[in-house]
């Protein structure tokens, strides 16, 4: 590592000359962040890029949250879905058993009443 040292640069004195580039923009960036040199010069001017990073991952995870509970709510929708078709299903062959005329015949005898086994009789007005 090299010293800094405060010199004094004279504009006009280096004006033919082009600044020596660095190794790269985001491999300077970054020895300035991990080396502390962007907080010590006291110059933010990735702050608003760090906060939109900062919200886009905010985002990004609420958005996950988001979806993961929907997930789960639609599974549990699909579960009792399947519980309700299996009751109607249950209960519709439970009605079509008792509606059968043998079962009608059967309950209609303990109170009295008996199947007729005469045919029905047609009569005519004229």
């Amino acid at each position: 590592m090299s010293l800094k040292s405060n010199k004094i640069i004279d504009p006009m004195a280096d004006a033919d000359q082009k600044p020596v580039k660095k190794d790269g923009l985001m491999s300077g960036t970054v020895k300035e962040i991990l080396g502390g040199d962007l907080i010590s010069t006291g110059t933010f001017k990735f702050f608003r890029y760090l906060l939109y990073l900062a919200l886009l991952a905010f985002i990004y995870i609420a958005n996950n949250y988001y979806a993961e509970n929907n997930i789960r709510k639609i599974n549990k929708l699909r579960q009792e879905l399947k519980e309700l078709r299996y009751e109607y299903i249950n209960v519709k062959t439970n009605l079509m058993e008792i509606e059968k005329q043998s079962q009608i015949a059967k309950k209609l005898e303990k109170s009295g009443i008996k199947k007729n086994n005469q045919p029905v009789k047609i009569l005519e007005v004229k």
